[in-house]
């Protein structure tokens, strides 16, 4: 098995640092598999779009590695473009042009490009050929955005939060669109900030936090690191204190929150007490840890480490601006 066999993108030790100091990726690693549907998560200034720009080429890291297809997508960017579909976080195309005309421009400069009626097909916007782009709502253009990602067939597709704009049905068809290029072999890297969609897309994800990767597995491994809960209410004759020990319930007034690592066995000791005792558990609610209390936590819990690096001599104070970058690479430097 050869290296691009075992993995499509690997990243070892990365790193970028910009003017003045700042190192927005602070030596992460991660790797994915052909045909996997990866999600980098993280909140503003986390660094994923800076990440995802080194993976498409578009700078050299600072330190570190990083290889799609076994190759440097910087310095063999000729050679890693071509097979490659990059979904920007905002297009900027020419306002004037309709949505036809823009597929036909993109295609020009397009190595094996789709026919345009079939690409505006798989977004959903077949019925909009002939509308200006200027005209378009916002998660049309989005639409737009990845029907120019997908012109060239790529065996790896990068989408930098591809649903933002989107209403819910927009969202959904993408989602479907994701699985249908997944199953036909497609690599897919995306960030987003829909943690639902991460869930429902993933087969694995990383989080970073500030540069570094703070957690990575499948969204079930990342979920299975935070307890479970169990809520409900107790009647107004029984205090919370009555509950067995083992449950370790935590109470505000009537209303009761269970964490457990075991969330059978600790409902098993619930249900088994209140039958026993006669009590009734009122909006009673019981479920595993979701990504997104996972992701609140991991994001909590640093936010000490977050403070006290913004006040450690050298900061430069940008945590929060450096994840969208100025990306002004022209048509044909993309292409």
């Amino acid at each position: 098995m050869t290296h691009t066999d075992q993995h499509v993108i690997d990243v070892t030790d990365l790193r970028r640092g910009y003017t003045g100091g700042f190192e927005a990726v602070r030596g992460i690693s991660f790797s994915v598999a052909p045909g996997e549907v990866f999600a980098l998560l993280g909140t503003n200034g986390a660094g994923k779009t800076s990440t995802v720009e080194l993976l498409e080429g578009l700078a050299a890291p600072s330190g570190g590695r990083v290889r799609v297809f076994g190759l440097d997508p910087y310095r063999d960017r000729a050679k890693v473009r071509p097979r490659t579909g990059v979904m920007l976080q905002e297009g900027g195309f020419p306002s004037d042009l309709t949505v036809a005309e823009t597929v036909r421009m993109w295609a020009g400069v397009t190595t094996g490009a789709r026919p345009g009626a079939e690409v505006l097909a798989l977004v959903g916007l077949a019925a909009r050929a002939a509308v200006r782009v200027k005209q378009l709502s916002g998660g049309e253009r989005r639409r737009l955005d990845l029907a120019l990602a997908l012109l060239g067939r790529p065996e790896v597709l990068f989408l930098d939060e591809p649903t933002t704009g989107m209403d819910p049905e927009g969202r959904r068809d993408t989602w479907e669109l994701v699985r249908t290029l997944r199953a036909e072999g497609t690599t897919v890297l995306l960030t987003t900030h829909y943690l639902e969609e991460a869930e429902q897309l993933a087969d694995r994800l990383a989080i970073l936090h500030e540069g570094e990767l703070v957690l990575s597995g499948t969204p079930a491994e990342v979920t299975a690191t935070r307890p479970s809960r169990i809520r409900f209410t107790l009647p107004e004759a029984v205090p919370a204190a009555r509950l067995p020990l083992s449950l370790r319930a935590a109470a505000e007034g009537r209303r009761v929150e269970i964490r457990t690592d075991r969330l059978q066995d600790s409902l098993g000791v619930l249900l088994r007490w209140a039958e026993e005792a006669g009590v009734e558990l009122l909006g009673l609610d019981a479920r595993s840890a979701s990504l997104e209390e996972a992701f609140l936590e991991i994001a909590e819990s640093r936010r000490g480490t977050s403070a006290d690096r913004a006040g450690s001599p050298g900061s430069t104070g940008r945590t929060g601006s450096t994840d969208r970058t100025d990306r002004t690479d022209t048509m044909a430097s993309a292409r």
